[in-house]
């Protein structure tokens, strides 16, 4: 008798071949046979009118402080996702010592939104180094983890206070690789560094401190594991994002490596810049690199309010210093002074075709309930002011509890996604799964993806989604055993109605620690999950108590 059999399903197995009619039989956590089943099963799955694909892989998360308290990396599963990659941007929680503690959780507050009362609730520091940090998460996984280890975190653990003030001496850089191996040896997939963000005082993150010699060393070290680089490069300027495409390039040949940077945005105003990256990558892929950029399929909503600082205003230095820096009460002062609010609003006037399509979506008073829904153009219009003036002054009247909306950001431009999406050399990331909690509706990537451009658009075939999503990330990522559905494989499935699927609305939960809620994306079109054999989650029943995720690639 087989464990379960899933029946009538449209088979896209994520190879990239086209679909056909088959069962899927199911035992110890693999895939048995696929085929006509006739035999028995423990539980049985009708597939019939939807597609069953390999579970899909997350190569861009931040997942790693939830995950300490939710192994099912809430909404992953729900879309679909049965393998995430946490770590990336040069942050990790491990390895990390006792006293950088209050320095990691300031990085992530700033780099990735994530609360400080998350933290103060949610977290038991009970780890220092990888292996115990891993061996933390692995008691109550439900979805599999492929952790990378911060470059930033390294440097932290061997260097102390100089980590953000100096490059690393010889001894220092000795060191590094020692401790790399070590957390290579316990698990984590490859090593993620960053050249641009910054931490919570506004000065580079330990990685960019780094020299060149430094990261030569370290993807030596990766090498010796076949282990994978990732970077976040200067992706706002076209010029240095390529010239990080050969840096990668000469590391990757050097050293035989696989390398990937995050993002690569593309909108009307990019696409001639985004075409020049593409062509390096090409050209640098041509000479035998391997240089993987990572392109969201979704636009990018943006929501927030002035009681927390939001990465919407992160160009604007005097707005941002207020967000950032300034007390509750600061902040209405600066908005109530007329004198500083002139100069607030000449510093945002750069974004001045933006503002009329920010929506207000929520507020506390009833005054301004029936406001709620409309744009600040149109609110602007009724009240006789400016945008601008109007968010400022619906913050003031909330106390800061406005919540506003700028929707479909980070791309608007189908037919270049498009071309990016069926371009051999670009695979699906930057999720960000985990942060931007309170600005972000993260998640909805591979259903935008097989909503929006497979089925709707019909701009990307089927096959070669799912394969983007599948396959091709696992190759890259050097995850095997899964995104191919074959007899033997680990039994890590998707199934979803391809007349249904897509990224789904965006809704405010209140799952976070220390009563904190946060902005997802739901799941719609997906109909069940199974991770390693057992259903994880279904969208009949919800989560289920399979904790079936593992730690890959493993250890070493």
């Amino acid at each position: 008798m087989f464990d379960m059999v899933i029946r009538n399903g449209k088979i896209v197995d994520g190879t990239g071949k086209p679909a056909f009619a088959a069962d899927v039989a199911i035992a110890d956590g693999r895939v048995a046979r696929i085929g006509r089943i006739e035999g028995a099963a423990s539980k049985t799955i009708d597939a019939s009118g939807r597609v069953v694909a390999p579970g899909f892989i997350d190569p861009h998360t931040h997942f790693d402080a939830q995950l300490l308290w939710d192994g099912q990396a809430r909404p992953a599963l729900a879309h679909g996702v049965t393998t995430i990659v946490p770590g990336n941007c040069s942050l990790s929680l491990a390895p990390l010592k006792a006293e950088h503690r209050m320095k990691l959780v300031g990085m992530f507050n700033q780099i990735e939104e994530m609360p400080y009362k998350a933290f103060e609730s949610g977290v038991e520091w009970n780890w220092q180094t990888f292996e115990e940090y891993v061996e933390r998460i692995s008691k109550d996984l439900a979805v599999n983890v492929a952790p990378l280890v911060g470059h930033s975190l390294l440097r932290l653990w061997v260097m102390g206070e100089s980590s953000m003030q100096r490059t690393a001496t010889d001894d220092e850089i000795a060191q590094l690789k020692d401790l790399l191996r070590q957390c290579l040896d316990a698990g984590a997939i490859g090593l993620s560094t960053s050249f641009v963000d910054m931490d919570e005082t506004l000065q580079p993150v330990p990685s960019r401190l780094a020299d060149p010699r430094e990261l030569e060393a370290l993807s030596a070290v990766l090498a010796e594991y076949g282990r994978l680089l990732q970077i976040v490069p200067e992706f706002y300027d076209p010029d240095l994002t390529i010239a990080r495409v050969d840096q990668l390039a000469e590391l990757s040949i050097r050293h035989g490596i696989p390398t990937t940077f995050s993002p690569l945005f593309l909108n009307n105003d990019n696409v001639s810049s985004v075409e020049r990256v593409m062509k390096r990558v090409e050209e640098q892929f041509a000479r035998g690199a391997r240089v993987w950029p990572q392109v969201q399929t979704r636009p990018i909503d943006i929501s927030f309010s002035f009681a927390v600082p939001s990465l919407l205003f992160f160009r604007f230095p005097t707005w941002y210093g207020i967000m950032r820096f300034g007390s509750h009460e600061e902040i209405v002062a600066a908005f109530s002074d007329m004198s500083r609010r002139d100069a607030l609003l000449a510093e945002v006037k750069p974004l001045e075709m933006l503002w009329p399509h920010i929506v207000l979506r929520q507020v506390r008073t009833e005054a301004n309930q029936p406001l709620v829904g409309k744009t600040l153009g149109e609110i602007a219009e009724i009240r006789g002011t400016t945008p601008v003036e109007a968010m400022i002054d619906l913050s003031l009247e909330e106390d800061l509890d406005a919540h506003f909306l700028s929707a479909s950001m980070g791309h608007n431009d189908d037919e270049g996604v498009a071309r990016l999406l069926n371009h051999p050399l670009v695979h699906v990331g930057a999720s960000d799964g985990g942060a931007h909690i309170l600005s972000f509706s993260t998640y909805g990537d591979t259903g935008y993806l097989l909503g929006h451009f497979v089925r709707d658009c019909q701009v990307v075939g089927l096959e070669a989604a799912v394969k983007k999503i599948t396959s091709e990330t696992a190759d890259i990522w050097g995850i095997s055993d899964r995104g191919r559905l074959q007899p033997g494989a680990v039994a890590d499935i998707a199934i979803f109605d391809p007349q249904t699927i897509d990224r789904g609305p965006e809704v405010f939960v209140g799952d976070v620690p220390g009563d904190g809620s946060r902005y997802v994306r739901d799941s719609v079109g997906v109909e069940a999950v199974i991770v390693g054999g057992a259903l994880a989650w279904s969208a009949d029943g919800g989560y289920t108590d399979a904790r079936n995720g593992q730690i890959l690639p493993g250890v070493s």
